[in-house]
């Protein structure tokens, strides 16, 4: 069976992300195969890459997640591609955590360093923790 994701956000509050600003309400796409949702978040991101408060996360269907591992990996990168670790730095990884934990933890690790430009922390499943280590 295929995996079923969806692209989720909006303007927020504030940058916790948790709560969608007043007026607004939370946009939802999908459904989606994984590289589709990959495709629409990019297009979305890059439409509001000039709005702080403007955040979109691609989430699996709750049905599919539930009882998943999740992980929470960044730390400071080497500049704004976020794809190479600043020189000396490692990934961080924080984990495994259900999904309300993992995204507690991030939230926790993104106020910390919300004044580091290139400091960045991204959520993961344990599925997508195993490719990526395949992938290194």
């Amino acid at each position: 069976m295929a995996k079923t994701y969806y692209v989720v956000g909006g303007e927020y509050a504030d940058t916790s992300f948790s709560v969608i600003a007043p007026g607004h309400t939370e946009e939802r796409f999908g459904p989606f195969e994984e590289q589709e949702a990959h495709i629409c978040w990019r297009a979305l991101t890059g439409k509001s890459v000039d709005n702080a408060m403007v955040r979109y996360f691609i989430r699996r269907s709750t049905e599919e997640a539930a009882g998943e591992d999740w992980y929470v990996v960044g730390g400071e990168y080497a500049d704004g591609t976020f794809q190479t670790m600043a020189s000396g730095r490692k990934p961080e990884v924080h984990g495994p955590f259900s999904r309300k934990d993992a995204l507690d933890t991030w939230r926790s690790l993104t106020g910390k360093t919300v004044d580091s430009a290139l400091t960045r922390f991204d959520l993961f499943t344990g599925e997508e923790m195993k490719r990526r280590a395949t992938a290194n």
